[in-house]
């Protein structure tokens, strides 16, 4: 019976340390399992802050492109005024000449010296004229340069006279300008061939 004893006293402690290491086991298990259960958390809260990253971006972007859209809008609209008002500081500048013109017209209705009325036509001339070297305009100067299609617009060809004149500008039938360096009209040349 004593050996019984013992026996049912061995088998005891083993079934005990086996309930114990199964305990343990149980408990390793579940650890892991937590561990198990937090990863996908960790991976799900890691996914959800790619997902917040995301969406911030995407709405960052959308913000910056409406911006733009609305920048692109807002110069256009800028540019069509001022392409609507640009001449208007020459167009002011000119009312003055306009009003001149005006006193000379109404002058020569009852003028009967028509030198003076030829001197205020060269004077509102002279003033024309200033004003527009004043925005920026300049005459070419043409006769007796060489031909330059950039400058100039030959409307025909005459023979030279000499040969120092093939290739150049013998007569100018319309003068050209420049507006800030820039050609605004050519000018309408003789070209000595």
């Amino acid at each position: 019976m004593f050996s019984k004893k013992k026996k049912n006293d061995n088998e005891n402690p083993d079934m005990e340390n086996n309930t114990v290491e199964q305990g343990f086991s149980d408990e390793a298990n579940e650890e892991a399992g937590e561990t198990n259960i937090d990863t996908p958390v960790e991976e799900l809260s890691t996914e959800e802050k790619q997902k917040e990253e995301i969406a911030a971006l995407n709405d960052k972007y959308l913000r910056l492109f409406a911006e733009f859209d609305n920048f692109k809008r807002r110069t256009q609209k800028e540019r069509v005024e001022l392409l609507q008002t640009a001449g208007k500081d020459v167009i002011v500048s000119l009312l003055s000449v306009l009003d001149d013109f005006d006193r000379a017209l109404k002058a020569t209705e009852t003028a009967s010296d028509v030198q003076a009325v030829r001197e205020g036509v060269i004077l509102i001339h002279a003033k024309l004229k200033n004003l527009l070297v004043q925005k920026g305009l300049k005459e070419m100067e043409s006769i007796n340069t060489t031909f330059d299609t950039d400058l100039h617009e030959a409307i025909t060809k005459v023979p030279a006279a000499t040969d120092d004149q093939k290739g150049k500008v013998i007569d100018e039938l319309e003068k050209g300008y420049t507006l800030n360096d820039k050609v605004i009209r050519f000018a309408k040349v003789v070209v000595g061939s």
